[in-house]
């Protein structure tokens, strides 16, 4: 099964976003993410074009709305690989979505579609890096197998309301308006069955427990969210089922934080390496040991940084960077030599060892003076 991220999730907005907002998110992602402004770069330019098919998409009310109800696959004919540019064959969808608005359709009644889920999974820092494969079990009602999701009992099969003479639908005159409802009879499909399923009682789905695999692609974050399409709810008598919506939590790490592709590491260092120089090994979770320079000198504070040993970049390639902050430690326990060693020191010290401590002392000097 094909994960596919969420469009939303791309320009970072919620489903129910309204036109502007989503135009607000695509305009600072776009411009975050142009060519122009990060020349050579292919992360930020695969990024560009996956928050531009995303917008190409939900810019439009009836691409959104179709994509809103079938997913990835409404661009898709037979499962292949169509983008958005795409809608060789997609009448059947547009009718389907929006045939009682366009004065259209073909009279059927619309089928009702099964209710979206939402999965809530944890995934260590590791895990976001790399990517996984799971397997998840859901508890949802799926079409039965005994009906095929028709609701009838086998071998039989429903028969056209003549109620509504399977239009699902019946008018009746109040005044001067004419009120349309769902038909009471058929409760809007436009058959009724006289011999039920006896497993699903006519309803053509009945409750699982499923099995599904999710494929967690590298450099997913926190509330990143992957759509199964069609592992939602099923709808009844064979309708489309609602889809399957994995919401990704990241656990808090011992070591590193995260701002994006960006990893975030604290180092302690002695005062000793700090005042000479020296380096660092720090294993990344790339599974590379990162050897970080250390300028002599150095203060608390300091970050160096080390490109390209971040997060990966989700959907793109490249990855973000690693940056160390150095946290010089005073030592606590010396021995009877090294503070011998460090009295000398201190004997030998002019002030312009430590600029810094001898400007506060100035300033505070003059200022006092002042006063």
């Amino acid at each position: 099964m094909m994960t596919e991220i969420d469009y939303y999730e791309l320009l970072e907005c919620d489903r129910t976003a309204d036109a502007a907002t989503i135009k607000t998110a695509y305009r600072k992602l776009a411009m975050k993410y142009h060519p122009d402004k990060n020349a050579g770069c292919k992360d930020s330019e695969a990024k560009f074009k996956a928050v531009s098919e995303a917008y190409d998409c939900l810019k439009d009310p009836q691409k959104r709305a179709a994509y809103d109800r079938f997913g990835h696959a409404a661009f898709r004919q037979g499962g292949g690989g169509a983008g958005p540019q795409d809608f060789s064959g997609f009448s059947d969808i547009f009718e389907s979505v929006f045939g009682e608005f366009m004065g259209g359709g073909r009279g059927r009644p619309q089928a009702r579609r099964g209710a979206d889920l939402r999965y809530d999974m944890e995934v260590t820092l590791e895990e976001a890096f790399h990517g996984k494969s799971t397997q998840i079990t859901v508890d949802v009602s799926a079409e039965c197998d005994t009906c095929h999701g028709s609701g009838a009992k086998p071998g039989t099969h429903a028969a056209t309301c003549r109620q509504c003479n399977g239009h699902g639908k019946v008018r009746a005159q109040q005044g001067f308006f004419v009120v349309e409802r769902a038909c009471p009879v058929c409760q809007g499909s436009g058959q009724v069955i006289a011999d039920p399923c006896a497993d699903c009682r006519g309803e053509g789905r009945i409750e699982k427990t499923k099995t599904l695999q999710v494929d967690v692609p590298p450099g997913v974050d926190e509330g990143t969210r992957i759509r199964l399409t069609g592992e939602g709810e099923a709808g009844p008598r064979g309708a489309p089922a609602g889809d399957l919506y994995i919401f990704l939590h990241v656990k808090r790490h011992a070591i590193f934080e995260r701002e994006g592709t960006t990893l975030f590491a604290r180092a302690p260092i002695s005062f000793t390496t700090a005042a000479l120089g020296g380096s660092l090994a720090i294993p990344g979770l790339d599974g590379r040991t990162h050897e970080i320079k250390i300028p002599a000198g150095i203060q608390s504070g300091k970050q160096l940084r080390q490109r390209g040993a971040g997060m990966p970049v989700l959907q793109g390639r490249g990855h973000g960077d690693l940056v160390v902050q150095i946290e010089v430690e005073t030592p606590t326990k010396l021995s009877t030599r090294q503070r011998e060693l460090l009295e000398l020191f201190r004997e030998t010290e002019t002030g312009e060892e430590c600029p810094a401590t001898q400007g506060f002392f100035s300033k505070l000097k003059s200022a006092l003076v002042g006063e």
